[in-house]
């Protein structure tokens, strides 16, 4: 086998490697020993079939086998020679022309992982935010506890049905003057103003008391989730069996005890444990980005294309399918275009900071127990169905490049948590509202490509309320006269998914392992 470098240029690399006949022709006939004494022929004994028959028979698999080990044996030998560390699987072809009898070949490319100097940790100085849970925070979060558990009150024969009114009614909807499955329904609640019911329905029952029979006109929206009552008009003859009003909730031992609780100081327990623990993960969140922007700022090293390029195939694959979703998706794609060296510097960011928290780990001994690595492949695996779980889990045991993919995520929190330990904090209280104003400022700030990242732009669309689905049997029969599930919010800029992009920024990518081999077999589907 003879080894000729073709490329040395930064971090590519290209060899051709030529196998020999004869090394192929030797190699063959070591297989056929070793697989002739099974070979089954008619007229000769078990295991006395003649070599010379069992390679004309079989010659030819055998050749394909012994040459596909062969170049995969090579480049693993040259990748250990020339003591290479590739930064994604190397890219092997076989030259044109080749036929069997001759010598072989291969020509091989690679992208190396740069030469990166230990980093030095000493020094590392940041500022931990904390925000102490108020009496206000705790009052406001139990009260939205509260609000989600509204109860009502029968109010007077003579009340008029008003905004925020709860009514029971029975109904039954006909379209074509037919009624229609999940269109009729008894003593269904219906709050006024909740956008429960298709559009029309409610505001037609505004100012009806109890005992009012109304027939009311409305038309199903054209996206509706059943095919048959899309776009459809529908009459729905309602009897009003009882105006309710809301009661006043009190936060309360009784309350807490309707929760399951034992009484109003276990649940401030747990409230405030929440809001503790949601405003550690903001403090993390912030930390993180100071560690990082920290790293980003003092390191500067050329980082592979190729990996550069994956991760932003990634970014921008998430960005396009999220552009594809507004109303005017021609727009939102142009706005996307006229940014895209941005992503682009983002990809290569976050690459260089993987790469640079991977030496770290390695240079202080962090790593990934087995016991670890099977726990993330078992979470990995119940995104499957549960006949493919175990042909994922075996895929991936298999695969260097999907284990490292799993373990890329945990990998870097544990080595951000080294990093943390053996950097001087300093601490301060500061209100929730701060805490994110220091997050978005950090979203903001200067990449060290000298790009700026716009801050975070927030969401006008309010929240739609949780829809019910229709057309169904049972208990969803009254659900029929309600909206869709999947009604459009209203329509959001695709540049707002910019400091999207530069939040996940804090989340570098992880450095990949080469896969020895190429993939015996596919992943499975995951399910839908």
């Amino acid at each position: 086998m003879q080894i000729v470098e073709t490329t040395n240029e930064g971090l590519k690399r290209a060899y051709t490697i030529t196998i020999t006949a004869k090394d192929i022709d030797d190699k063959i006939d070591a297989e056929v020993k070793k697989v002739a004494p099974q070979v089954r022929m008619p007229g000769f004994r078990p295991g006395k079939v003649p070599a010379n028959l069992v390679r004309k028979m079989h010659g030819e698999a055998l050749h394909a086998d012994v040459l596909n080990t062969t170049v995969r044996e090579s480049v693993d030998g040259l990748i250990k020679d020339k003591k290479l560390r590739p930064a994604l699987q190397p890219k092997v072809e076989m030259t044109e022309g080749y036929e069997q009898g001759k010598d072989a070949e291969v020509k091989v490319e690679v992208e190396v992982l740069p030469e990166i100097e230990a980093p030095s940790i000493e020094g590392l100085k940041l500022e931990k935010l904390n925000v102490p849970v108020s009496d206000e925070q705790l009052d406001e979060a139990l009260g939205k506890i509260a609000e989600g558990q509204k109860s009502y009150k029968d109010a007077a024969k003579t009340k008029k049905a008003a905004e925020g009114d709860q009514l029971i009614i029975d109904f039954v909807g006909r379209v074509d003057g037919e009624e229609f499955e999940g269109g009729k329904a008894e003593g269904a609640p219906l709050v006024i103003g909740s956008g429960q019911f298709i559009p029309g329905f409610e505001e037609q029952l505004t100012g009806a008391k109890k005992g009012d029979e109304k027939t009311i006109t409305v038309t199903f929206p054209e996206d509706y989730p059943a095919e048959h009552l899309a776009g459809k008009e529908a009459e729905f003859d309602i009897t009003v069996q009882q105006v309710k009003t809301e009661a006043e909730t009190k936060v309360d031992d009784d309350f807490a005890k309707q929760l399951g609780l034992d009484g109003i100081d276990k649940l401030k327990e747990l409230v405030k444990g929440q809001i503790e623990q949601e405003s550690a993960g903001l403090t993390r969140t912030q930390m993180k980005r100071q560690l990082l922007d920290t790293l980003a700022a003092d390191h500067d090293f050329d980082v592979p294309p190729t990996m550069v390029e994956a991760e932003f195939d990634q970014i921008w694959n998430q960005l396009t399918q999220e552009a594809a979703k507004e109303d005017d998706t021609e727009a939102a794609m142009k706005e996307l275009e006229a940014e895209k060296d941005d992503y682009k510097r983002i990809a290569e960011r976050r690459v260089r900071l993987g790469l640079l928290l991977s030496e770290i780990g390695q240079a202080n001994g962090v790593e990934i127990s087995q016991q670890e690595m099977q726990m993330l492949i078992q979470q990995a695996a119940q995104q499957y169905r549960p006949e493919d779980r175990e042909r994922f889990m075996e895929y991936v045991r298999n695969e260097p490049m999907a284990q490292a993919q799993l373990r890329a995520p945990l990998y870097e929190d544990k080595v951000v948590d080294f990093l943390f330990d053996k950097a001087e904090v300093t601490e301060r209280e500061v209100t929730r509202e701060e805490l994110e104003a220091a997050i978005e400022a950090e979203e903001a700030a200067p990449a060290p490509a000298k790009k700026k990242a716009p801050a975070k732009k927030k969401a006008s669309a309010k929240k739609a309320p949780a829809k019910k689905e229709t057309a169904k049997k049972a208990a969803p029969k009254k659900a029929a006269a309600k909206k869709a599930d999947d009604k459009k919010p209203a329509a959001k800029k695709a540049p707002a998914k910019k400091a999207a992009a530069k939040k996940d920024d804090a989340k570098p990518a992880a450095k990949k392992a080469p896969a020895k081999k190429p993939a015996a077999k596919k992943a499975p589907a995951k399910k839908k």
